[in-house]
């Protein structure tokens, strides 16, 4: 682990090696995305990212005094990032998480499970 002030692109590989589960082998079928912000935009980022097997979707830094590149326009497609600040919006309103009263790990996780299953629970509209 890295302190919040090292660069982004100095913790890549570490991130990459210490993931947890085994992920499924990429194929033309079903290539696997990595998204990140631009402070990954650096070409040894973009090759150790080619070389785990990902395909890379990062933005462009803008030098200075040229104009920001025009994204691509996919139609039908629409931004996601808001289910993120939406689903973290969702888990504020659990107050014994917000707070965290727990003091073991076991019980806060299990209340922490306990909160995603509510949430999906709602989402799906099973009982209205």
């Amino acid at each position: 682990m890295g302190g919040a002030n090292r660069p982004d692109k100095e913790r890549v590989e570490a991130t990459f090696e210490s993931t947890p589960v085994d992920r499924p082998a990429p194929s033309a079928n079903h290539p696997q995305d990595l998204s990140a912000d631009k402070g990954y935009d650096f070409p040894v980022v973009r090759d150790l990212v080619a070389w785990w097997g990902y395909t890379a979707h990062i933005p462009v830094k803008k030098k200075k005094g040229q104009d920001a590149p025009k994204p691509e326009k996919i139609p039908g497609y629409r931004a996601r990032r808001w289910v993120v600040e939406r689903t973290h919006s969702w888990m504020n309103r659990f107050r014994r998480l917000l707070i965290r009263w727990e003091k073991k790990v076991p019980n806060y996780k299990a209340f922490l499970h306990f909160a995603c299953a509510w949430i999906t629970y709602k989402a799906a509209g099973v009982l209205g």
